[in-house]
């Protein structure tokens, strides 16, 4: 049995997030999702909680055949120790799966194998394009799951991603 490794910030989990899962499901028999920066939230570049992050993973992967497993990971600002970091906070895994050079290189560096994958219409897909169009109250709905739509309903996270972002821009 294989189990993968796949972390980001998923502020929110889009598109670009579900079919990264959805390639990586084809190669393993399960998955740890690490939730990136879990202990930011409320804040224009990470509006939603890790428990609002692991609503959104969790409904949204369903229609994958794969077991998963949400795991929050807070930062640590000190690199030379990050992987164990997240080994600590994590079901063992065989694989990781990233784009990010940092985390490459940090993966590299511990002996982990890192496997990549083509970036999936990086440029609409990207978490920050997404926000601001939530800010803007332009079609962000499009570009993430049907099931992350139904969480960010529910948690009224438009209005409160508008309300941080004004508060943002004041320079509060």
């Amino acid at each position: 049995m294989t189990r993968g490794f796949y972390i980001g910030r998923f502020q929110p989990y889009h598109n670009g997030h579900h079919t990264m899962v959805e390639r990586i499901a084809d190669e393993v028999d399960e998955l740890v999702l690490g939730i990136g920066s879990a202990g930011d939230s409320h804040s224009t570049r990470n509006p939603f909680t890790a428990g609002e992050r692991i609503m959104m993973l969790t409904k949204a992967v369903q229609e994958f055949d794969i077991t998963t497993y949400a795991v929050p990971i807070e930062d640590l600002d000190r690199n030379s120790v990050w992987v164990s970091h997240v080994q600590s906070m994590s079901p063992d895994f065989d694989v990781a799966y990233s784009n990010n050079p940092l985390v490459i290189q940090l993966f590299r560096e511990a002996n982990v194998e890192v496997r990549q994958s083509p970036m999936f219409k990086r440029e609409i897909l990207e978490g920050t394009a997404v926000r601001k169009r939530m800010i803007e109250d332009e079609n962000w709905q499009s570009r993430v799951p049907d099931a992350v739509v139904d969480v960010i309903d529910e948690i009224d996270g438009i209005k409160r991603i508008q309300m941080v972002a004004d508060d943002d821009s004041n320079g509060r």
